[in-house]
């Protein structure tokens, strides 16, 4: 079937912020002949955004818009029975993401997304999975910073540990960057979403199959190896650890009892003590209404830091893995975490899914299990870096 779509790739949400990043990545880098198309409710702005884009390949002058708008599911329905891979930027996707994930799935389009949002991707899994795998679609959310480099550089780790034998992993994430609008929206918007996330969580483990004679955990408690320094990492909570387990729970390559732990490398203690002031205000002020709004006009969506600001940024995740009487230390870095690099990773991504050899799968899968070593070459073509620093 993906033989007669129209387009490789559509872009729904390009006239947001990283939305237009990933429209310029992939003005710029997608292969000749690639079919791709803008898709949003605006055509306007989207034709603002294909002007400028012109200004990086004169080829883009061309480029179609589509109409696609959230509220009209006969429009979303139009764009996934065109396209090869839908990407969408459009966000909170809580809020706006399931009707492009239910037409993806039911017309056997692939699918990718920014989320980092543990109810949206709970629910999505446990309304449209089903039906995913019955048409063969490949539903793959967090596919930014929210969680490639984590779940690529576990998957990564595990490789150059011995096979068969339990395993252990731990992920120290660095990073300085700032947020953009949609970001800071998303986060207040989670934080303040504490029982239906709770409640999102347990219908996605009834819905789950647990591995047969396999064990996958999420440790929550202090760092085993924490190798960065003095400071003690702090336990980061968030999507990307149990994305982490989802590829465990997938791939026996895992071994037969899986354990990740995910934190937050602090430099020194005044970044450690800031960080968790910060995050306590941020989750006590998403509790009140009024305090939502006012956070929302103090940073739109739609607005991100600046091109010079995005040029300083950088990250970096350092994993320790052991099993079978070795360890391994592993990192993966690169620049500006929250948008050039992630609408690096989405874009390759869409683009992993639309051209590379894969294995078969289908349903909500994760970047490991969808895509795992072609993704993670083609992250090192783009340059960021996946390496072995130790071994012992």
């Amino acid at each position: 079937m993906t033989g007669t779509r129209t387009y490789d790739i559509v872009l729904f949400g390009a006239t947001g912020f990283t939305g237009e990043l990933t429209a310029q990545y992939l003005a710029r880098t997608a292969p000749a002949g690639t079919r791709w198309a803008l898709a949003g409710r605006n055509p306007a702005k989207l034709a603002a955004v294909r002007d400028r884009l012109a200004e990086l390949d004169p080829a883009c002058k061309d480029l179609p818009l589509l109409h696609a708008d959230v509220s009209d599911p006969g429009s979303l329905a139009e764009v996934a029975r065109s396209a090869r891979v839908v990407i969408t930027t459009v966000g909170p996707y809580v809020e706006y993401g399931e009707p492009l994930v239910a037409a993806c799935a039911e017309h056997g389009t692939d699918y990718v997304d920014l989320s980092g949002e543990p109810e949206f991707v709970d629910n999505m899994y446990v309304r449209h999975d089903e039906r995913a795998r019955e048409t063969g679609a490949r539903i793959v959310h967090c596919c930014g910073f929210d969680s490639i480099p984590h779940d690529l550089g576990a998957y990564f780790t595990v490789q150059q540990l011995p096979e068969g034998v339990p395993l252990r992993v731990e992920g120290f994430v660095r990073v300085d960057a700032r947020f953009s609008g949609g970001t800071m929206q998303s986060a207040v918007g989670a934080f303040g979403r504490g029982p239906q996330t709770i409640r999102a969580a347990r219908a996605r483990r009834r819905a789950t199959r647990p591995p047969v004679d396999r064990r996958v955990r999420v440790s929550v408690g202090p760092s085993r190896f924490a190798p960065l320094g003095k400071v003690v990492p702090l336990p980061m909570p968030g999507v990307d650890p149990f994305v982490v387990a989802r590829s465990a729970h997938d791939l026996d390559r895992y071994g037969p009892d899986f354990t990740y732990g995910h934190y937050f490398a602090p430099a020194n203690p005044a970044v450690a003590a800031g960080t968790v002031a910060g995050a306590a205000a941020l989750f006590a002020l998403a509790q009140l209404p009024p305090a939502r709004s006012l956070l929302a006009r103090l940073q739109p969506p739609g607005t991100g830091p600046s091109a010079e600001r995005r040029a300083r940024s950088w990250f970096n995740v350092r994993f320790v893995g052991e099993g079978g009487g070795h360890r391994v230390v592993t990192e993966v870095a690169g620049g500006d975490p929250g948008y050039d690099e992630t609408a690096k990773m989405l874009a390759e991504s869409a683009l992993c899914l639309a051209y590379d050899e894969l294995p078969s799968t289908s349903g909500q899968v994760t970047t490991a299990v969808a895509m795992g070593d072609a993704l993670i070459e083609r992250l090192r073509r783009a340059g960021i870096t996946f390496r072995v620093l130790k071994r012992t």
